[in-house]
C-alpha cells in the first residue's frame, strides 16, 4: 500500500481518482489547491502525487518547481492536465516530474502510470543520464554540433545557444554534462538563489532554458550565478529564440545580457536533421526506456522513413511526446510508421529537400525521400517498389545501397 496524494482543484476529479485508487489498496490523500498539497506533503511524505497543472491559487507547474528548488521532490509526481500542450509535458518533465497524463484519464492509463512510478525511486540520481549529443555521433551535422560545443567551453564559460522553444537545447547543452557532472536547471528556482543552492552546482553545468521565460528574480539568479562561475568552475548554457535587443524591451538589463550574449551558437531545426533525426529518436527511446517512464520499445523499420520525412514543426518536443504516446500505446514490442502517423500532424506531402544545395546533393536528398516514402508505402516489398519505381529489381537493390537505405523488409521472402 502506497500513500498518494491527488492534487485537483476539481472535486469531481479527486473524488473519482480517490475512488480507483483506493480500491487499489492505496491510502489516499486530497488537495483541492497548492497551499493544501504543501501542508499535506510537509505532513505525511507521500510515495507519489497526482498533480494537476491549472489550479486557482498556484499552478502545478510552479509548485513542482518550487519542490524542486526547495530540495522536496523526493516522490515520483505525475502531472494532470485537461489542456495539456507539448510544452507543458517537456517543461515538467525537465523540472523532475516522472509522467504526464491528459484529461480525461483513461482507468489503464492511469494505473500503469501509478505502477511504474511506484515501481521505482523518485530520486534523480537513480535515473538514467538524461540524453545528449555525446550519444550521437554518425551523423555529421550533429557530431560537429557536439565539437564545436564542446571546442567553445574550453574557451568560455558561458555559452548562448540560438534555438527556438521547442528545440533540443537541453540535450545540446547536456553535451557538456560528463557522467558525475553537476546538473542544475536554473528555472527551477522561483526564489533568491542562495549560496548552498548554488554550490550544487560546482563543477557543472547551470542551464537555463528559455531566457525569455525567467521572471524578473531567476534573472538576478543568473547575474548572481554569473559572478561565482569561476569559483564553481562551472559551465553556465543558456537558450533564447530572441536577439538581445527584444530581451532588453521586454526589461532585461544590458550589462547583463552583454555579459551572457558574448558567445553565441545557433543549433539547426529538427526539420534540417532528416539524416539523424533516426538516430537521435532510438537515442530519446532508449532513455525513456531506461528510464522506465515506458514499456521496452524499438523502432521498426517501417516508422523510420516517416521519421525523416516528416517536417516536425513542433520540434523535438513533438518528436520526445510522439515517441513516448507511441510507446506507451504499443500492444508489442515495436512502434511503426502508422501508430507514429497517427499521432503527428502530416499533410501527406513530405517536404521538399532544401534547394540551396548544389545540385548533386539535391538529387540525392530526394532521391533517397522517394524511395523512402514509397518503401514505407509498399510495406518494403521489393517487388511492388520495382515496379512503381520503373527499375529493374538488381538496379534497384544497388540504387538503394548507394542511398544508403534498407534492402526489402524482413519478413519478405523473395520470389
Amino acid at each position: 500500500m502506497a500513500r498518494i496524494l491527488v492534487v485537483d482543484d476539481e472535486m469531481g476529479i479527486r473524488e473519482l481518482l480517490s475512488e480507483i485508487l483506493r480500491d487499489e489498496g492505496h491510502d489516499v490523500t486530497l488537495a483541492e489547491n497548492a497551499a493544501a498539497a504543501r501542508a499535506a506533503r510537509a505532513a505525511q511524505r507521500p510515495d507519489l502525487v497526482l498533480l494537476d497543472i491549472w489550479m486557482p491559487d498556484t499552478d502545478g507547474i510552479t509548485l513542482l518547481k518550487e519542490w524542486a528548488s526547495a530540495g522536496q521532490l523526493t516522490m515520483p509526481v505525475i502531472m494532470m492536465s485537461g489542456h495539456g500542450t507539448i510544452d507543458s509535458a517537456v517543461e515538467a518533465t525537465r523540472i523532475g516530474a516522472l509522467d504526464f497524463l491528459e484529461k480525461p484519464i483513461a482507468l489503464a492509463r492511469l494505473l500503469a502510470a501509478v505502477k511504474r512510478a511506484l515501481a521505482r525511486s523518485g530520486s534523480p540520481e537513480q535515473r538514467p543520464p538524461a540524453p545528449s549529443l555525446a550519444g550521437l555521433g554518425r551523423g555529421s551535422l550533429l557530431r560537429d554540433l557536439r565539437r564545436k560545443i564542446e571546442q567553445m567551453a574550453t574557451r568560455s564559460r558561458i555559452i548562448v545557444l540560438r534555438c527556438g522553444p521547442s528545440s533540443f537545447g537541453e540535450l545540446a547543452a547536456r553535451t557538456l554534462a560528463a557522467p558525475g557532472r553537476r546538473w542544475m536547471e536554473l528555472a527551477a528556482i522561483s526564489g533568491p538563489m542562495s549560496q548552498e543552492q548554488l554550490d550544487a552546482a560546482r563543477g557543472g553545468v547551470i542551464h537555463t532554458g528559455e531566457l525569455a521565460h525567467l521572471s524578473r528574480m531567476q534573472q538576478k539568479n543568473l547575474a548572481f550565478a554569473l559572478d561565482r562561475l569561476d569559483r564553481l568552475d562551472a559551465r553556465l548554457v543558456a537558450c533564447s529564440a530572441h536577439a538581445p535587443a527584444e530581451l532588453q524591451a521586454a526589461g532585461w538589463e544590458e550589462s547583463l545580457l552583454a555579459r551572457l550574449f558574448e558567445i553565441v551558437l545557433p543549433l539547426p531545426a529538427l526539420s534540417e536533421l532528416r539524416d539523424e533525426v533516426v538516430d537521435l529518436a532510438e537515442e530519446v527511446l532508449r532513455h525513456l526506456v531506461e528510464a522506465g517512464d515506458v514499456p521496452s520499445r524499438r523502432l521498426a523499420d517501417s516508422a523510420r522513413p516517416l521519421l525523416r520525412q516528416y517536417g516536425w514543426p513542433g520540434g523535438y518536443a513533438e518528436l520526445v511526446s510522439a515517441l513516448r504516446s507511441a510507446a506507451l500505446a504499443a500492444l508489442d514490442d515495436e512502434i511503426d510508421a502508422g501508430a507514429l502517423r497517427a499521432l503527428l500532424r502530416t499533410t501527406g506531402t513530405p517536404a521538399l529537400p532544401g534547394l540551396d544545395q548544389p545540385l548533386r546533393e539535391a538529387r540525392e536528398a530526394f532521391e533517397r525521400m522517394y524511395f523512402e516514402h514509397h518503401m514505407e508505402r509498399e510495406g518494403g516489398n521489393m517487388t511492388r517498389l520495382a515496379e512503381r519505381s520503373g527499375l529493374e529489381r538488381t538496379h534497384l537493390y544497388r540504387k538503394l545501397k548507394q542511398l544508403g537505405l534498407p534492402v526489402g523488409r524482413r519478413s519478405e521472402h523473395h520470389d
